[in-house]
């Protein structure tokens, strides 16, 4: 290959559209196991390439020269082939300082606790250095001589300003998990997960659910590929590309989120909005499938909780994915697990129908007459807005509400 990504495991990666998006080149990912490693630098069969966990400091005695600053943090991510001389840089730099800026995360004066051992735990901590952090904690999973345990983190650190998550604890697929509760910490301002993939992870989450500045990677992996083209190929980008580039992938990966009462709307939007370039899925028609009976049928032969239990599931399953339009069912929200699923790579859109334009139907059990339905309603509206990130008034045209959904991403 000429230009690409190495690393052991890289079904999550987004890099291969992201530098596609930023110069005109063929960008390829590969993975290889630590036996190939040497390998694959003695044969230097590459003009540059990135490199990704596990590897950002087992390929620094294979390089010719380290540039100063990924000498001083001691992890390569940026491999550049000179003439058959190999050169190494760090623009996992570049990348996380511009996220915590763009967060807004105050760093100078704070005490940071940075998760993890590895080469972008290295970045980390010559990041928050150079931004003024007070103290700097490394935690690992053991104790080592220059970490301490996460049992010692909040036991003895549970006054500390900022969390930023350097180990792949949450990535894709194995979502549920999260390296440390972030409620043990009282004083927390700020929390920065280098993940990317979910596009907000649990740890984030929980997070933002207390008020906290947080965010994901994504941010920062283009930021840092935009740094790592502009050293394969030796020009200088443009300000605004990172911010463009950004714009353009979350769009492209983070899921429409269609919430609402029944008859509002959500299937017949959702399918419309397939033209932007979505795949459109439909809960309440992916339990149909899966179980092959209707959903008035598993209601009246096994209740709602066991139809709330199928539901749960199919969401778990579908808020994995990337590009999709998601209509759910309309008790879907009621589970605060259902929320969480569906924000990590989606955002949640309200479809706020006044009464007057739902309808009563005999196929929904929960709602089948006027009066049901005025029920539910009243039951249901404030946790529709609450869980929303936006709340689209759908007693408009359904143009006008595709427009309105199409004009609030971001």
């Amino acid at each position: 290959m000429k230009y690409g990504l190495i690393g052991k495991k890289l079904g999550h990666s987004f890099s291969k559209e992201i530098h596609e998006k930023i110069a005109v080149y063929s960008y390829e990912l590969k993975e290889i196991v630590p036996e190939e490693v040497e390998k694959f630098f003695i044969e230097k069969d590459f003009v540059a390439i990135n490199v990704t966990i596990p590897y950002k400091q087992t390929v620094i005695p294979f390089l010719d020269e380290i540039d100063e600053e990924a000498k001083r943090i001691g992890a390569v991510n940026t491999v550049v082939n000179r003439d058959g001389k190999l050169y190494g840089y760090n623009t996992d730099y570049f990348g996380l300082k511009s996220l915590i800026v763009r967060l807004g995360i105050p760093i100078y004066g704070k005490k940071v606790l940075i998760l993890g051992t590895g080469g972008t735990s290295k970045t980390a901590t010559t990041v928050v250095e150079d931004m003024g952090a007070k103290e700097i904690i490394t935690v690992s999973r053991e104790k080592k001589d220059n970490a301490i345990s996460y049992a010692e983190a909040v036991s003895m650190h549970g006054d500390a300003d900022v969390i930023i998550n350097a180990t792949p604890l949450g990535m894709y697929p194995k979502v549920e998990e999260t390296p440390i509760e972030v409620d043990k910490f009282n004083k927390l301002s700020g929390v920065v997960d280098v993940i990317y993939n979910p596009l907000r992870t649990k740890l984030v989450l929980s997070a933002q659910k207390m008020g906290i500045k947080a965010g994901c990677g994504l941010y920062m992996l283009i930021a840092q590929a935009v740094r790592a083209s502009e050293i394969f190929t030796g020009e200088k980008y443009d300000d605004g590309v990172v911010g463009k580039v950004y714009r353009d992938i979350k769009k492209e990966k983070e899921n429409v989120v269609l919430t609402g009462m029944p008859s509002s709307g959500k299937s017949t939007i959702g399918k419309e909005l397939t033209r932007y370039g979505y795949t459109f899925i439909d809960t309440d028609l992916e339990i149909v499938k899966r179980t092959g009976r209707e959903i008035s049928k598993i209601i009246k032969d096994e209740g709602i909780e066991e139809f709330r239990k199928i539901e749960k599931e199919i969401i778990k399953e579908v808020s994995c994915v990337n590009g999709a339009v998601i209509a759910t069912g309309g008790g879907a929200i009621l589970d605060e697990a259902n929320v969480e699923n569906l924000k990590r790579n989606g955002k949640i859109y309200f479809l706020d129908a006044p009464i007057e334009r739902l309808k009563a139907t005999k196929d929904r059990p929960l709602s089948d007459d006027e009066d049901k339905l005025r029920a539910l309603y009243d039951e249901r509206i404030d946790r529709y807005r609450q869980t929303a990130d936006v709340i689209v008034n759908a007693g408009t045209s359904i143009e006008d509400e595709i427009e309105f959904i199409i004009g609030s991403q971001s």
